[in-house]
């Protein structure tokens, strides 16, 4: 099973083009979906979520046609948007119960079973009876992948889960989508270069509204290979080289720039070539449309 969009193009009242012929297949496994804020997203992601129409194209998930069979389509989806709403004084526990009706799990005792095992899976089974209030971000989010996961989804997504969390709440969250990621079509929307790159096996970047590059990480940091240089400067040289090289990225290290320049060749001047990232994938790519 796999999620084909072609030709995908939505343009808002305001004259925004959100979305521009986005072409793209997606696999069963982690699918990345890396690209600044306001590059289409979330766009992408609430039209395939059947949360918006599109202007034009088609977007199929196996047999169904996503733009016309929404309520099929929301049978076999779950969706974790960048944010969404809970009711604060309700428990965990309660508020999966509802969404779990809603879904179409009518019988209590299924019930019952379905939401202490999501519980359990999401290790909040012994906050289940704690108000939504008082969980912190880490909690809230691993709260709204569970009730993404009622009704064992085909196709899940989820739009800029790890912001806000600590490093500890993002690794554990980062196992948990992984192992979900072995069964269905996972797609992780991210602004954040570690996400995908730690987590997916294929990948897109979007700047607005158009797809720049899609495949796997690895393929595209090998095509790279012998183009980035590195160089530490004094601060009052950045504007200089700024206006010389094409600079990727400026990182302050023990107090001066550590800067990444795309060249086709060594540029000398004390540049030495480092194994490009993707990073330096992701920034070259969106000085290639800027």
């Amino acid at each position: 099973m796999q999620l084909e969009i072609q030709g995908l193009s939505k343009t808002y009242p305001n004259g925004v083009e959100a979305l521009v012929d986005v072409t793209l297949t997606v696999p069963t496994g982690m699918f990345g979906l890396l690209g600044p804020n306001g590059a289409g997203k979330s766009t992408l992601m609430r039209t395939v979520a059947t949360l918006q129409d599109a202007d034009r194209g088609s977007v199929t998930f196996g047999d169904l046609d996503v733009l016309r069979q929404h309520q099929e389509v929301r049978q076999i989806l779950g969706y974790l948007p960048q944010e969404f709403g809970v009711y604060p004084k309700v428990s965990a526990v309660a508020m999966l119960d509802h969404i779990a009706t809603l879904k179409g799990i009518t019988q209590r005792r299924e019930r019952r079973e379905v939401v202490g095992a999501l519980l359990q899976r999401v290790n909040l089974y012994q906050h289940r009876k704690k108000a939504l209030s008082g969980f912190s971000g880490g909690m809230k989010q691993r709260f709204g992948i569970a009730q993404a996961l009622l009704g064992k989804p085909q196709l899940l997504i989820v739009d800029e889960p790890t912001a806000g969390l600590d490093p500890g709440e993002r690794n554990r969250f980062y196992n948990l989508l992984a192992e979900i990621g072995e069964h269905v079509v996972v797609i992780l929307s991210t602004h954040i270069v570690q996400d995908v790159k730690e987590l997916c096996t294929q990948m897109a970047i979007i700047h607005e509204g158009r797809v720049l590059q899609q495949g796997m990480p690895q393929d595209a940091e090998d095509e790279l290979a012998g183009k980035v240089w590195r160089k530490s400067i004094d601060k009052g040289e950045l504007e200089t080289y700024r206006e010389r090289f094409q600079i990727l990225s400026t990182k302050l290290v023990a107090g001066r720039p550590l800067i990444h320049v795309f060249h086709e060749s060594d540029p000398q001047d004390g540049f030495h070539a480092v194994q490009p990232d993707l990073e330096d994938v992701f920034f070259s790519k969106i000085m290639q449309v800027a």
